[in-house]
C-alpha cells in the first residue's frame, strides 16, 4: 500500500482506525488484502477530476479504504470544493473504477466533507503536477 497519512485501509469492515492494512484484523489473508488494496489504488489512480491534472488518489480525495472478509469494499473520499461541478459523478466514476478490480464484492462509495479537503493533502506527485513546490 502506498503511504498516504490520510488513507486508512482497515480489512476489517469495520470502524476506521488509526492501523494500516498490515496490522487490522482480517480473516483475509494479509497477501490478498494488500493484493486487493494495491489494485483499488491503481484503480483510483485512473480517475481524474476533470478540472485538475492529477489523479484523485494523488490529490488526496480518498480519506478510507475498507475491504471487509467478503471484499466489499467501503471508500470514503471527498472533493476539492463541495460545489465541484462533478459531485454527483465522481462517486459513480470511483465506483466503476474499483469494480474493474478482479476479486472484489460490491463496491460503496461515501461522500464526506469532514475533515475538508486542502492542498496539504496532495502527494508530492501532485504538487510538481501542479507546480505547487
Amino acid at each position: 500500500m502506498e503511504d498516504n497519512p490520510y488513507l486508512i485501509a482497515t480489512g476489517d469492515g469495520g470502524d476506521e482506525t488509526a492501523a494500516p492494512a498490515s496490522s487490522a484484523s482480517s480473516s483475509l489473508p494479509q497477501e490478498e488484502l494488500t493484493r486487493l488494496t494495491d489494485d483499488i489504488i491503481g484503480a483510483l489512480k485512473t480517475v481524474y477530476d476533470p478540472e485538475i491534472p492529477v489523479d484523485i488518489f494523488e490529490l488526496g480525495l480518498i480519506y478510507k479504504i475498507d475491504v471487509d472478509d467478503d471484499r466489499n469494499i467501503n471508500i470514503d473520499m471527498t472533493l476539492t470544493a463541495p460545489a465541484c461541478p462533478v459531485a454527483g459523478e465522481m462517486p459513480i466514476w470511483v465506483e466503476d473504477a474499483v469494480n474493474s478490480v478482479q476479486g472484489v464484492g460490491q463496491v460503496r462509495v461515501n461522500m464526506v466533507f469532514d475533515p475538508p479537503w486542502d492542498p496539504s493533502r496532495m502527494s508530492d506527485e501532485a504538487r510538481v503536477a501542479l507546480d505547487m513546490f
